[in-house]
């Protein structure tokens, strides 16, 4: 921003705004988005700002930073919510309450067809077939589906492996399929068995019983004793699970959402409950850039969440908040059912409630040690290589290749309040000859520095009055730095890392070499100190030991996680590509349709056919390009 510019007169901007409902948002003077608000009347609601005679403090410290404002004018208050939400959500602007966790919540898929399989979901829900969910977790999950198989026993293998069976795997044998990949169940069955299954999941194990006790009568009126002991042991099993699992008073579809603050941090939790069933819980811990209550925090979240997630019809709340009424009508509208927020409620929804609210407040504390023990390991860091400062950012790098193959290089970051995988980085090494790590490191150093270093330098002239007129945008999380580096690896690696950082005007930066102990074992590295080969040995009791070793292994995982990745991918890519006539389309068709390139490569002739523009003369170029 123009130095000479005039400072922000909000009440002038306040005299040119109209009474409708609308967002708000504050930008300062490097054109930073400071805060996004509704209103109902945008008039009253940013005039506030300005009016008031006292604000509290960092309120009052963020409207000082303020150099220009934007309002968008919406038809409802309702609708101001949900912009507001969806502008929180994608610029997680400074001052507002951001939920950090954004991954989308997985749902178990029935596929179609006369043997459907039952398998874990997470993504977009395009494909044929029933979905069931969303549920709090992907163990959550997997819980459930192993219930299911064990009550029903319906396949969850892919459909390749599924094709191209000629006896029964080991789910047969431990009585968790009724292998209809080699014909043992007729389709009828097994039709019942997926019936019983989605009548599980929909919440309906009474009526699976009263249907179970039918068919054991039956069997026993036919004097088929042997399949009605196998009903009634079915019946036994469903009735444990649904003492286990169903809950009284929650027979409608609803999430209790509880919220705990305590010394700057913030809880939410959140209790899951469809058709009657416990799906258990989650928590979240949101940014908190301002001083808010639970209240505050409620809103904001319940907005934010379930700004593009499925609705419940009822949202029980801790604390009662001021949008109740305008959400619950953006969120009926937004799910094309009633949905209720509540707060005063009796019975077995205050139970549940209050359940929350205990889950909330311990997993708070359990957060609160963790931070504690997270801090005390940065601390005992510090005092072993002799910082001035205990470092706020640490960053690990990492090789990862198999012969030369396809190298990558992992860069992760870790704070006092963990890892920041936001932050992470992975870097695909070309160019250098194969299995040099010391080129690759180079390489990944360099690549990430080096526009670390020139937005630095931007931000250095900008501050000396060198730069253009123009507001300064950079990639913020190009400008950090870390305040101390680790490399996996000896001195080798650790002299790439310094001659890189010396070339680039980063010499400052401290740098230490994590190298593996004799056995290659976790406590017994030794640490290698920057510049002065110092070398020193914690010992595997020294918490900061236990660091470090946080701090590499998960950028060893990343790396090999990135390596295989694009091994696999290269693999695929070039073997199919060897063959005439499969261009990208023929290949990602092959590759979908068989589940991968394992299922492919053991495809027949007239299976490969089945494909869509696959002949017969090109389906024996493909056999032969695996087969010889």
């Amino acid at each position: 921003m123009n130095a000479t510019a005039e400072p922000f007169d909000g009440k002038i901007f306040v005299r040119t705004l109209t009474g409708a409902p609308g967002v708000y948002r504050m930008f300062d003077a490097a054109d930073e988005l400071l805060y996004v608000g509704k209103a109902g009347n945008l008039k009253k609601r940013v005039g506030s700002y300005f009016l008031k005679p006292a604000l509290q403090p960092r309120i009052a410290s963020m409207v000082a930073q303020i150099a220009r404002m934007e309002t968008t004018v919406t038809r409802t208050e309702a609708e101001a919510l949900l912009l507001e939400a969806q502008l929180i959500k994608t610029l997680k602007p400074r001052y507002n309450i951001v939920l950090r966790d954004d991954k989308s919540y997985p749902y178990i898929h029935l596929t179609v067809g006369d043997y459907p399989r039952l398998a874990f979901h997470r993504g977009a829900r395009n494909e044929a077939g029933r979905y069931f969910g969303p549920f709090p977790s992907a163990g959550a999950v997997r819980a459930t589906l192993d219930l299911v198989q064990k009550l029903f026993r319906i396949r969850n293998c892919e459909e390749s492996y599924f094709r191209n069976r000629s006896r029964p795997c080991l789910q047969y044998q431990i009585n968790r399929c009724t292998a209809p990949c080699v014909g043992l169940v007729s389709v009828e069955d097994y039709a019942q068995n997926v019936r019983h299954a989605e009548m599980f999941l929909d919440g309906r194990a009474g009526a699976i019983m009263d249907e179970l006790v039918a068919s054991m009568e039956r069997a026993s009126a036919e004097l088929a004793f042997e399949r009605a002991a196998q009903i009634r042991d079915r019946i036994a099993a469903v009735k444990r699970v649904q003492a286990n699992h169903f809950v009284q008073g929650a027979s409608a579809d609803m999430d209790v959402i509880a919220c705990a603050i305590r010394n700057g941090v913030a809880c939410v939790s959140v209790l899951f409950f469809r058709n009657g069933v416990a799906l258990g819980s989650r928590d979240f811990f949101p940014r908190l850039p301002t001083e808010a209550d639970e209240a505050v925090i409620l809103a904001s979240f319940v907005a934010q969440y379930y700004l593009e997630r499925p609705l419940p019809s009822e949202l029980i709340l801790s604390h009662a908040i001021e949008d109740a009424v305008p959400l619950s009508e953006a969120f009926s509208a937004q799910a094309g059912h009633a949905v209720e927020i509540k707060t005063s409620v009796r019975s077995e929804r205050a139970r549940f409630r209050d359940l929350a609210i205990r889950n909330a407040e311990a997993s708070l504390a359990s957060r609160l040690a963790s931070r504690q023990t997270q801090l005390a390991r940065f601390e005992a860091l510090r005092d072993l290589l002799g910082l001035e400062e205990t470092p706020k950012r640490i960053e690990c790098f990492d090789i990862s290749h198999t012969m030369g193959e396809a190298t990558v290089a992992s860069c992760v970051v870790y704070g006092p309040e963990g890892a920041e995988k936001s932050q992470y980085r992975r870097f695909n090494i070309t160019g250098i000859t194969g299995g040099d790590d010391y080129a690759a490191m180079r390489q990944a150093l360099q690549r990430r520095f080096r526009r670390a270093a020139a937005a630095n330098d931007a931000v250095a002239d900008a501050m000396a009055g060198e730069s253009a007129a123009k507001p300064l945008r950079i990639d913020e999380s190009l400008v950090k730095l870390p305040d101390l580096l680790l490399i996996d690896g000896g001195k080798g690696q650790l002299q790439q890392a310094i001659e890189v950082l010396d070339e680039l005007g980063l010499q400052g930066m401290p740098v230490v070499g994590v190298a593996k102990g004799e056995a290659r074992k976790a406590g017994d590295e030794t640490l290698i100190i920057g510049r002065t080969g110092r070398t020193l040995w914690p010992g595997p009791e020294s918490l900061a030991s236990h660091l470090v070793q946080s701090v590499r292994d998960e950028a060893h995982r990343f790396a090999i996680t990135g390596h295989r990745g694009r091994r696999e991918k290269a693999r695929e890519t070039s073997t199919l590509e060897e063959v005439a006539g499969v261009g990208a389309r023929r290949r990602a068709a092959l590759l979908r349709h068989f589940g991968g390139l394992g299922g492919l490569s053991k495809a027949g002739i007239e299976e490969l056919m089945q494909v869509k523009g696959i002949s017969r003369d090109l389906a024996e170029r493909i056999y032969a390009s695996f087969h010889g």
